[in-house]
């Protein structure tokens, strides 16, 4: 759908154009200030000198430009620095879409409003680049800030002003756009709300969503923007909600825009072979695989590789290779190297069979343990009928992990354990308290001590008091980290990917302030200390760091207090200082925010007795991670690292555990969620959130969605 006459039918608008009205433009010049159209009631332009304000400044509106796609677009400047902006102002109406509705849509736009490149490399791909996504609490309007304001006529606007595309143009526009989907299908990409994902389907393309800009009156480029994840989200309930499309759907989504540029309107059926120009038949050959009228190209690499070869129109059918004798040589050589492929695997066969009953003897006997877990929930026996409640410390580990979602499921890990058994009939209810003092009495451990609570899960085992049973359901820790740049420089390049226990000590005391008191090979460049905002963290690190030494625990406190930052907000720090040049900042959270980002780079950490341990692991050799790996690919956890003993084990780790009565009478709700969490299904569940498992887990389970585990 690239049109918006039939969005707002609960306002009755004569001109049957909402977004850029005359009435609405009207409204405005009679009465300065109103917000409503005066015939239809619908919400009217923002005025020059309107202000917004979003998180990473304020933006200031100074002329309404037209209509997009499913938004308004005006110029503006950020105020800070006077920047010029455009802002696409995003419209849910209270006619058309009730509250609710609209609170789930804005929620929705401040995660995934606008896409960056995971590893903050700064790279030109033709995708108009988002600088910040704003969804105000109150009112009816979202707006969606970038910088690149230079390339603002839309291929509809082109194709109106300018005709048919030759050719050569529509060529050379489909290079660059199939270049764009190559990056845009591939890459690791980062949305406004942090969350990382490989790979996106622009979902949108159409005369209004690639933009172009011409130089010299010839050549031109062309830049994607309007991805569908965010687009679709302004369109109305009352209107069939579009499928998400794939990579091939981009495909024939550019096969039907560059059709209509190369015949000049937009009404004509491609299927209908009369209305195709006869000027180029290899190129409309491949725009008919495009469309998938022929064979599909399987992804925008291939498209773009078919078409770099694809022969030029003046160019004779013999220039291609598809003579007979060129066909027999190419069945000979088939032949032939199939024959050597045969022989080479008799050679080799026997080898090849032992190198594999090796290995798969040796997996045995790696996951042996995870062999010995109940298989699923549905595995655990005795689980009993009833409500239990069970707490925990407020926006630490646990309410954390709770809200994200298993890989390749939609669901959230609290609606999953809300009622994991549900033939049981038995549901986990949780509510998070928050300690005054977590140093002195764990409030979570106390709300079950009284009975307000059945159970708790906590990292602090310290707190954990006699009358009460613990059973470790995974491991947690802490990791250090520091900018992440594939820049030869880079800071983490240079501390060579860790740091000791001793230098942490001296940065967190105030001891040490410049990075080049570390490693010499590093710039004097001055250190910048942030701590997270989860209090178990912060404990965890006073113990397992600072030893629980009062005086340093007194400096660490007296230097950090106005140092606090959640870890996404660090992040993002990093990712604005990376772009203009190097920085000195550092701090630690936990894993289920840490491990799978890459604005910051988790740092090795070698422990009193001299012995580095890095806890993640590259996912291919399935060794440490090192300086030259690249982050923003996933890492996996090194379950081996929380299970050993003496100095192999990584100095940040630690437990995570579910408290219950000893009391007979109390403890069946926490022993059962217990066995649940320890179940495969669980242990999967709790790995693909960031926690470490109990026991080594076969690589192909990780990719699983942990609904019914082998």
């Amino acid at each position: 759908m690239s049109s918006t006459e039939l969005f707002y039918k609960e306002y009755p608008c004569s001109h049957n154009a909402h977004l850029d009205c005359e009435k609405v433009i009207e409204t405005l010049q009679e009465v300065k200030g109103a917000k409503f159209c005066f015939e239809c009631g619908f919400p009217t332009i923002l005025p020059e000198e309107a202000e917004i304000k979003g998180y990473r400044g304020s933006y200031r509106v100074t002329k309404f430009l037209g209509v997009r796609g499913f938004g308004r677009l005006y110029s503006g400047i950020q105020l800070k620095d006077k920047q010029p902006v455009i802002i696409k102002e995003y419209l849910l109406p209270s006619r058309t879409f009730n509250q609710d509705e609209i609170n789930k849509r804005k929620e929705a736009f401040r995660r995934v409003g606008g896409i960056d490149l995971a590893d903050n490399r700064v790279q030109n791909f033709r995708l108009i680049q988002t600088w910040e996504a704003i969804s105000p609490e109150k009112g009816e309007s979202c707006y969606l800030i970038t910088k690149d304001v230079q390339p603002s006529q839309t291929l509809r606007q082109y194709l109106k002003q300018n005709g048919a595309m030759t050719p050569e143009q529509v060529r050379e526009l489909l290079s660059e756009v199939l270049q764009t989907l190559e990056f845009l299908h591939s890459q690791k990409l980062r949305f406004s709300s942090n969350q990382i994902q490989r790979g996106l389907e622009h979902g949108n393309i159409n005369l209004d969503s690639v933009l172009i800009k011409v130089e010299n009156k010839q050549r031109f480029v062309v830049y994607l923007c309007d991805l569908a994840i965010w687009e679709n989200l302004f369109i109305p309930p009352s209107i069939p909600q579009p499928k998400a499309k794939t990579h091939v759907q981009d495909l024939e989504s550019l096969g039907l825009v560059a059709f209509q540029l190369w015949v000049g309107q937009t009404q004509l059926d491609p299927k209908d072979h009369q209305v195709w120009p006869d000027n180029d038949n290899y190129l409309k050959q491949f725009i008919y695989r495009l469309l998938s009228l022929n064979t599909p190209y399987g992804s925008a690499e291939i498209a773009r590789q078919e078409l770099l070869k694809l022969p030029q129109p003046d160019e004779s059918d013999n220039l291609r290779p598809s003579s007979d004798s060129q066909e027999q040589k190419k069945r000979f050589f088939k032949k032939y190297w199939l024959w050597l492929g045969v022989l080479a695997f008799l050679l080799l066969g026997g080898a090849i069979w032992y190198y594999f009953w090796q290995r798969f003897k040796l997996d045995e006997d790696q996951y042996l343990k995870w062999q010995g877990l109940a298989q699923n929930f549905s595995k655990v026996d005795n689980v009993p009928s009833g409500t239990f409640t069970y707490t925990g410390e407020k926006d630490d580990t646990w309410s954390y992990i709770l809200r994200q979602n298993a890989e390749n499921a939609e669901t959230k890990l609290n609606d999953i354990f809300t009622n994991p058994k549900p033939d049981a009939k038995v549901t986990f209810t949780y509510q998070q308290v928050r300690s005054s003092d977590i140093t002195k009495v764990s409030k979570p451990i106390e709300e079950v001590q009284k009975g307000g609570k059945d159970f708790a899960i906590t990292t602090l085992f310290d707190n954990i008091t006699p009358d009460m049973n613990s059973q470790q359901v995974a491991y947690d820790g802490l990791l250090v980290f520091i900018a992440f740049s594939q820049n030869d420089f880079s800071l983490h390049k240079k501390l060579d990917g860790k740091i000791s226990l001793e230098d942490l000590r001296g940065i967190y005391t105030g001891k040490i302030i410049d990075w080049h008191q570390i490693n010499k090979n590093a710039p004097r460049l001055p250190i910048e200390r942030y701590v997270p905002t989860e209090p178990e963290a912060i404990q965890q690190f006073k113990k397992l760091v600072l030893k629980n030494n009062s005086q340093d625990i007194a400096l660490f406190e007296e230097i950090t207090k106005t140092r606090i930052r959640a870890t996404d907000f660090t992040q993002r720090q990093i990712r604005t200082a990376n772009k203009k040049g190097q920085t000195g900042i550092i701090s630690f959270g936990i894993f289920s925010k840490t491990w799978n980002q890459c604005s910051g780079y988790p740092l090795a950490i070698v422990n009193d007795n001299n012995k580095t341990i890095q806890p993640l692991l590259n996912p291919i050799n399935k060794r440490p991670i090192e300086p030259s790996y690249n982050f923003c690919d996933r890492a996996d956890f090194d379950t081996r690292s929380f299970q050993a003993n003496g100095t192999a084990n990584y100095p940040l780790g630690y437990p995570l555990y579910v408290v219950y009565p000893k009391d007979n009478t109390r403890q069946l709700g926490g022993f059962t969620f217990a066995e649940l969490l320890k179940t495969r299904q669980g242990q999967c569940l709790l790995n693909q959130v960031g926690l470490v498992p109990l026991q080594p887990m076969p690589n192909h389970i990780k990719n699983d969605a942990c609904k019914s585990v082998p």
